[in-house]
């Protein structure tokens, strides 16, 4: 006897608000790899205005199982082959509005790979960036005591030490094309959440970090920066330490951070303060 093949749907769409519980549930299944686009849909649910992007689904057997935020980056979640394909796909029709594609390593290699013959090519791509992770303090590590919250008045000091970040990190200035107001306004977001932190010297920051993703799980930390010529006089291990001891205290009690595998400083930087390798991103910039 001949068994009937079992036929298998699949189905792309962008996501609506109703669609909310399951997308939370895709996003909840990695609260750490996900924490950015996890955070983003707490607080804005899935209406593409509030969001500042798309959502798209990819289902099987009418279960949604992968996702993909299309909006300033485009970010693969839990996405199998199959459905970093069809995001592929709708990607191409759709053209380019991103200014990165940036996500777990394995299905963002995917998703470029079929995208580069008609996006490309990228300005850069950094193929492995580690992802780290902690849960505690260092037990022999002191936090450095003078780096604190950045209050709301505070916002044309903390300003020029992001935009050098920025500048630094990913190789043009923030302060391009729209003059800055959208970055602007994500910094004074993060201040205003009380998750920007640095250490201010004489009016001028010397160390900075911000807890840029957050959720009750987990939270990454992001755009630490160290002052060059204050480099060397190990701020960034004791400031990291800092950073942390707030984001465990007050925020989530999983942090994470991704770092560019050529930075090897950094790394060490952050071993130092406990964190361990427990994966990969990738990010292509254009």
């Amino acid at each position: 006897m001949v068994r009937p093949h079992v036929l298998t749907q699949t189905t792309t769409r962008v996501l609506e608000p109703g669609d909310l519980g399951a997308a939370l549930a895709v996003l909840e299944s990695d609260p750490v790899a996900n924490a950015f686009v996890a955070s983003r849909v707490q607080v804005a649910g899935l209406d593409p205005w509030r969001l500042g992007g798309e959502m798209w689904g990819w289902y099987t057997d009418g279960k949604l199982r992968s996702l993909c935020y299309s909006g300033a980056n485009l970010v693969p979640i839990c996405a199998t082959p199959e459905a970093v394909r069809a995001f592929a796909d709708r990607a191409r029709r759709t053209g380019r509005r991103c200014s990165s594609i940036v996500g777990p390593a394995e299905p963002t290699a995917l998703l470029w790979k079929l995208l580069e013959p008609h996006w490309g090519p990228a300005r850069d791509v950094r193929p492995h960036q580690p992802l780290m992770v902690t849960e505690r303090m260092p037990d022999d590590l002191a936090p450095d005591p003078y780096v604190r919250r950045i209050r709301k008045d505070e916002m044309d000091v903390i300003m020029p030490a992001c935009v050098a970040m920025f500048t630094e990190e990913v190789g043009v200035s923030p302060m391009a094309g729209d003059g800055g107001l959208l970055y602007q306004a994500r910094v004074a977001e993060l201040v205003g959440a009380g998750r920007s932190f640095a250490r201010v010297e004489d009016g001028k920051v010397v160390f900075k970090a911000e807890i840029g993703a957050a959720t009750s799980r987990a939270c990454q930390i992001q755009g630490v920066w160290v002052a060059p010529e204050h480099r060397g006089r190990g701020l960034s291990v004791t400031g990291m330490a800092a950073v942390l001891r707030y984001a465990l205290a007050d925020v989530a009690p999983v942090v994470s951070l991704y770092v560019n595998d050529f930075n090897t400083a950094a790394r060490a930087c952050y071993r130092r303060v406990g964190f361990r390798e427990t994966g990969a991103f990738m990010s292509v910039l254009f």
